[in-house]
């Protein structure tokens, strides 16, 4: 759809990238992932995943990340969280999945796949005080919080 953003796409190598958050125009929503997409540590961490791509291709879209987020070797949901919310786009879109810091066990759903979809189920438990703090605190640092 014109004007999604899904950060998962922008990692390919190319600065003109228009899923890269320097390029994305105000008038976009930006999401980590989509019900769509693996989560964003499914994503980053699994090195084979639900991709065409090759291992090595694989490696050179997480460097990529990695260099743009300016992290060394590593990279947590948080960071990914932090892009999203610190971009210039309308509005930010993060899937409790990746809050959460959850892996490839929560994904929503497999497109072209007719099991196991759907499946994964949130419960207020689940989700810590330290996470609601961080959040918050990115909400707010963002600009993202309730007006």
């Amino acid at each position: 759809f014109p004007g999604l953003k899904v950060l998962q796409f922008a990692f390919g190598g190319d600065e003109n990238n228009p899923y890269l958050p320097h390029n994305y125009p105000r008038n976009c929503v930006t999401y980590t992932g989509t019900h769509d997409n693996n989560t964003i540590l499914g994503w980053f961490c699994d090195p084979a995943g639900d991709t065409t791509q090759s291992a090595e291709a694989k490696e050179r879209e997480r460097q990529c990340a990695l260099k743009y987020l300016g992290c060394a070797s590593e990279a947590n949901n948080w960071d990914f969280i932090r892009l999203a919310l610190a971009s210039v786009a309308d509005m930010s879109i993060i899937p409790l999945q990746d809050i959460m810091g959850l892996g490839s066990e929560a994904r929503m759903n497999r497109p072209g796949t007719t099991t196991g979809n759907w499946r994964w189920r949130f419960t207020w438990d689940r989700l810590t005080d330290e996470m609601k703090r961080r959040l918050k605190e990115m909400t707010g640092i963002y600009g993202r919080g309730a007006r």
